[in-house]
């Protein structure tokens, strides 16, 4: 470490070597030509390496520049990329949560109010993406993902099991609700590609039609937009629909329901002890799904 250049003389070195000229360098660190130049100087003199050849008024890199700045540019964004994750993780006081959109939309949200009340102390973020978020960076506290469990080196607990039910608007078809299966066969459906219609239409008992009118989308929150808004019916996880139930919002069509494939799982990076942060969010959504497991039954 007692080896290194001044970190201004290294990013005016890179910056010059990657655009080309010292004018715009100068321009995208917001310093003068001269400003640059000096700095160019200095750090060759620290080197005692010629890192350009100069051709009138333009800098030509060496092959010594050329490598080096190879190298200083992916120290730069190494440093760049540690600075970052340094302020991007969770102090103390800050609870962040990953999971999915259309979890925390519906389930997780509605009863947050609960939590903060408890811990008013904690600023809560949450996190949501369709993707598998990777927890071992640090950046979050804590998951919620949908699975069988198998997420190596991460401490797992399961929270609940889901099943799937066909729901509608009251407002579809200006209130002409299918009343049966067959009849629910026979309408405009709304799915994600992977909603298992097959298992629901066995348990039914009918066909599973090959409809003209299906709109397919990747993400839960479009197909219950789309199903509140009267476009059709949707095979969907309880969990995001016993709230809009509850309200009258949606409307379950016939009393058939099938197991859903994937648990809903708490994850966590493996870190020997928990958090006290961890502890608390673990507590608490444990009870809430007791309660929810309780009305649900």
């Amino acid at each position: 470490m007692m080896h290194l250049p001044p970190l201004t003389a290294l990013r005016c070195f890179e910056a010059v070597a990657r655009l080309g000229g010292v004018t715009l360098a100068a321009r995208e660190l917001h310093v003068t030509h001269s400003a640059v130049s000096q700095q160019i100087k200095l750090l060759e003199e620290l080197m005692g390496l010629a890192l350009f050849v100069r051709e009138g008024r333009r800098l030509r890199l060496t092959d010594e520049g050329r490598l080096y700045s190879l190298d200083i540019r992916a120290a730069l964004r190494g440093i760049a990329q540690a600075t970052q994750l340094a302020q991007g993780r969770p102090q103390d006081s800050e609870l962040v949560i990953a999971t999915l959109p259309s979890f925390a939309l519906h389930w997780l949200l509605p009863r947050l109010d609960g939590f903060r009340a408890q811990h008013p102390y904690y600023r809560l973020r949450l996190q949501t993406s369709l993707a598998v978020q990777d927890l071992r960076s640090g950046l979050v506290d804590i998951g919620i993902r949908m699975g069988q469990g198998h997420w190596p080196d991460m401490e797992k607990q399961i929270l609940f099991d889901d099943e799937l039910l066909v729901v509608c608007s009251p407002r579809f078809r200006d209130g002409r609700i299918p009343l049966s299966a067959e009849e629910a066969m026979r309408c405009p459906l709304i799915r994600t590609p992977d909603a298992p219609w097959t298992d629901w239409c066995l348990a039914a008992g009918v066909a599973e039609a090959e409809s003209r009118s299906d709109l397919l989308a990747n993400d839960s929150n479009i197909v219950l937009a789309a199903v509140m808004l009267g476009q059709g019916i949707a095979l969907e996880r309880r969990s995001l629909v016993a709230g809009a139930l509850a309200r009258g919002d949606l409307m379950q069509i016939t009393a058939i329901s099938v197991p859903y494939s994937y648990p809903y799982w708490l994850v966590w990076q493996q870190q020997g002890v928990l958090k006290q942060k961890q502890r608390h969010f673990i507590e608490w959504i444990g009870v809430e799904v007791g309660r929810y497991l309780d009305g649900r039954n």
